[in-house]
């Protein structure tokens, strides 16, 4: 179900989950994404980029409600002119696909404001949850550091992962 102006969350992923394509070429996924943005606005609620996977939340315009057009222009401009070594099957080489992402991506629409902060949370936890740092503030990739500056989450919110150290229940 899509509702005209509403708020998703998405979960994009490349088609090799091994790969560190998005943060390799994290310079040409943020000027395609703006460029799409421009011309089919949209307001990013938070995102993190990954190595392999993109999660992002999306508040579309009032009267729109096309955000596969948007994922379609963003991935398929990307992927066009990368030199990426990837088998693809024979289904993707007749629609003319590169192989770079999944065809199909996650989205769930945001049901009210305890649903938002939910994923906001879970999308700006999600690199110390995949193991890349211990500290949220520690990943570049990612809109937690626009909630720092703008005074909504402070720079040690959930802490540091290597504190727990293993102690529960002690």
């Amino acid at each position: 179900m899509t509702i005209d102006g509403g708020i998703f969350f998405f979960t994009v992923v490349l088609a090799d989950r091994s790969s560190t394509l998005l943060v390799d070429h994290i310079a040409r996924l943020r000027r395609i994404h703006e460029s799409v943005r421009k011309r089919l606005p949209f307001e990013v609620v938070a995102v993190c980029v990954l190595p392999d996977h993109i999660h992002v939340i999306w508040a579309l315009p009032v009267h729109d409600s096309n955000y596969s057009l948007r994922w379609s222009l963003i991935k398929s401009g990307f992927s066009r002119g990368l030199v990426v070594d990837t088998v693809r099957s024979p289904s993707k080489a007749r629609k003319r696909e590169r192989g770079v992402w999944q065809r199909r991506y996650w989205e769930h629409t945001i049901r009210d404001d305890a649903d938002l902060a939910r994923h906001v949370d879970y999308i700006h936890f999600n690199p110390v949850r995949h193991g890349h740092v211990s500290r949220v503030v520690d990943w570049p990739y990612s809109s937690f550091h626009r909630y720092v500056r703008d005074g909504i989450l402070a720079s040690d919110w959930a802490g540091d992962a290597l504190d727990l150290g293993g102690q529960f229940g002690e």
